[in-house]
């Protein structure tokens, strides 16, 4: 049986690869191989590698989060988390590691395992986020890799025109979608009793991220966004806190602040799960802040999403995205806009760009194909262009 090993690090990043794990774990041919690290093994983010233990064995458990979120203290977790990912390498001996994305813990892994010389395939490559330092993760563990899976034409064109083979590329489509599809989401009494908070006529789920390409910008940015929901009337907030990048803890006590000072109307989690994060999208009427859940997963509930800033910009977006500059009068508007009936009587022909749902269906066969030629060498795939 060929070895493969699945990299996780984050709550959402994990429900991204779900039923890739399972199909892999169901597969008579393969075999499973699973590393948490990251955000999932800090209390401080809800210790979500529980609920990674619930579905999949879990291999090996990498501690990397140093209690910083400084650049200087994720550089040192970065090293630590490449030091660690090389000794669990040379203890499971994978014959392919799957990394997903764009995180810096990703990028550890993919160091790692490009040095021991075990072949990567890589999952949603070829996009875009200019506001992000995870746009030069991305195209970096690109190059890392040898086997490519994307969520989309475009992004697939940009692999290539990083210099990856064509036969080495392959568009399956966005990862979120496939839970749409097959998981069996909450009625709205459930969700309620499992986030224990009542939703009112008009409701949010707020997830926002520190813009890493700008310094000291989050706190400023995110008070903006609090005083424009502030002004709604009979509208009940969720919050999921924000990921472990510089200045996220910034943003996560604002969020604890907010919700101890409107009780009534104000719940936060560091992390909801995909099962009640999915659910919650049935019953709110707009997801708001920069989470690239809001670009790719929720068009398919035909829900409006506001995305505030430079964090996400580049990404293919269906109609029902409304870009809007992190200030209080443009975020105030575009509240305004999205919860107009005119647009909300356009978000019934919404059509997500991000595939059919069907990425891991397409995944599982291709690795089994590639495994058997397990190549390490590869040239640069040149273009024919002009400037």
């Amino acid at each position: 049986m060929k070895k493969i090993c699945v990299v996780t690090g984050t709550r959402a990043e994990y429900g991204l690869l779900y039923w890739l794990m399972k199909g892999i774990e169901q597969d008579e041919e393969l075999q499973l191989q699973v590393i948490v690290t990251g955000m999932h093994l800090s209390a401080e983010f809800g210790l979500t590698y529980k609920d990674v233990e619930k579905e999949f064995k879990i291999d090996k458990k990498i501690e990397m989060l140093l209690s910083s979120d400084t650049a200087i203290g994720i550089s040192k977790s970065m090293g630590l988390a490449q030091i660690s990912f090389a000794e669990a390498y040379e203890d499971l001996q994978p014959d392919l590691v799957v990394l997903l994305g764009d995180r810096y813990e990703i990028f550890s892994a993919a160091s790692a395992a490009m040095i021991a010389r075990i072949p990567i395939a890589h999952l949603h490559g070829g996009e875009t986020t200019e506001g992000a330092f995870d746009e030069a993760i991305r195209h970096s563990i690109t190059k890392m890799a040898y086997w490519h899976f994307t969520a989309a034409e475009e992004y697939r064109k940009r692999v290539i025109q990083l210099g990856e083979s064509p036969e080495r590329v392959f568009n399956v489509g966005g990862m979120g979608i496939e839970n749409i599809q097959r998981l069996k989401l909450l009625n709205r009494e459930d969700f309620e009793a499992s986030i224990d908070f009542k939703l009112a006529k008009s409701n949010l789920l707020v997830t926002y991220h520190p813009v890493t390409l700008e310094n000291a910008s989050a706190k400023e940015q995110f008070q903006a966004l609090l005083d424009a929901i502030d002004l709604l009337d009979n509208t009940h907030i969720i919050f999921t806190k924000a990921n472990s990048d510089t200045d996220g803890r910034v943003i996560n006590q604002m969020i604890d602040d907010y919700v101890v000072q409107n009780k009534h109307k104000a719940v936060g989690f560091p992390s909801l799960g995909q099962l009640r994060y999915l659910s919650a999208l049935q019953y709110v009427d707009a997801v708001v802040g920069n989470s690239s859940s809001g670009i790719a997963e929720v068009p398919s509930f035909k829900k409006v999403t506001i995305n505030i800033g430079d964090r996400q910009k580049g990404r293919l977006k269906a109609s029902s995205v409304i870009d809007c500059e992190p200030t209080f009068d443009a975020i105030n508007q575009a509240l305004e806009t999205a919860l107009s009936d005119a647009f909300k009587a356009k978000l019934a022909k919404t059509v997500n760009p991000y595939g059919d749902g069907q990425a891991s269906k397409k995944i599982i066969p291709m690795l089994k194909q590639v495994l058997s030629s397990n190549q390490l060498k590869k040239r640069f795939y040149d273009i024919s262009f002009q400037i």
